[in-house]
């Protein structure tokens, strides 16, 4: 190991020890779900906002809480429903008829970490209010442009579109989503933990066991994670395969794929490897970092056409048929 990788080797181990404590903290909690919490994890290490879907019941809420709770930054829940307005997301401006002058209403947006909850039980034009702040970090009211918190992201909670009264998220708003994270139903024994822990009159509750100084030193480290020329190329292969598959041996993909992933995963795959090395305490990523985290970052970036629909094929069927063809180098 040469030495510049020596020393980001010894960063990792010094400023990777919150991510111990963390999920410790998380696990007296949490039963299983390990994966979710990694998930956020990665989020919180590259300031990349993750969504988390599954079936009401499956502890979504409870883990961006616990961690939240775990880490020393502000912390703001927002509950979307039907008849939540933009205002009530991002703030507003509120005249004084004293002054007859207008000021800024800051809305619960305007915290470190914030959790959407059950994003998409609220209309577009609601969902669309986030679209400036999770981009630009930032929001406009009015005239005045205000800056987020450093650091800021977006952990939202979501029900599967099947079901009722959810409304699907816009594509430009998706896409902002460095994560799609899956969530999944507990095994027998987690499912009988979870009624011995959370049955009680008091459920335990995370502290907080991370400052938010060690969270800005790990996420400079993660950074210096040594991304070599190959891994990059082969981040790239992996994503103009799902733009053009017929040029990548892919051809029984062709007639499947509307749309592929945007640039914005070419650059998250890059950071989610990053992220997923450092927890693993490398200082360089690797190709099965990528592949670790691909299912995660490209699912809800590939537009299946009706065909792909009709014959029961999903994002994830095309990022494993994608991920089996591109050679890894």
């Amino acid at each position: 190991m040469n030495p510049e990788l020596r020393a980001v080797a010894e960063e990792i181990q010094a400023r990777g020890a919150f991510v111990d404590a963390l999920l410790a903290e998380a696990g007296k909690v949490i039963v299983g779900q390990r994966y979710l919490v990694e998930r956020i994890l990665v989020g919180l290490l590259t300031g990349g906002h993750v969504l988390l879907e599954g079936v009401p019941g499956l502890a979504k809420t409870l883990a961006v809480k616990t961690v939240a709770d775990a880490v020393d930054c502000a912390f703001s829940r927002i509950q979307f429903t039907p008849d939540l307005l933009p205002a009530d997301v991002v703030g507003t401006q509120v005249y004084d008829p004293r002054t007859q002058t207008f000021s800024a209403k800051r809305g619960p947006v305007f915290a470190n970490v914030v959790l959407a909850d059950e994003v998409n039980r609220a209309p577009a034009k609601v969902q669309s209010a986030l679209l400036e702040a999770m981009q630009e970090r930032q929001v406009t009211l009015g005239a005045e442009t205000f800056p987020l918190p450093d650091p800021f992201i977006v952990l939202a909670t979501q029900n599967p579109i099947e079901q009722e009264g959810t409304y699907p998220l816009p594509e430009a708003q998706i896409d902002r989503f460095m994560l799609k994270v899956k969530v999944t139903y507990p095994t027998r024994e987690e499912e009988r933990a979870i009624m011995d822990r959370m049955g009680v009159a008091a459920p335990p509750r995370a502290r907080k066991v991370v400052s938010r100084a060690d969270l800005a030193a790990a996420r400079g480290t993660v950074h210096k994670v040594y991304v070599d020329d190959r891994v990059r190329d082969y981040i790239v292969n992996v994503v103009f395969a799902t733009r053009d598959p017929k040029a990548h041996g892919l051809a029984d993909l062709a007639g499947l794929i509307e749309w592929g992933a945007s640039p914005r995963a070419t650059l998250f795959l890059a950071a989610a490897a990053r992220a997923h090395a450092f927890l693993r305490r490398r200082p360089y990523a690797t190709p099965e970092d990528v592949k670790a985290v691909a299912y995660d970052v490209l699912r809800h970036r590939i537009t299946l056409t009706y065909e792909a629909e009709a014959d029961d094929v999903t994002a994830e069927k095309v990022v494993s048929r994608v991920l089996e063809r591109i050679e890894v180098p």
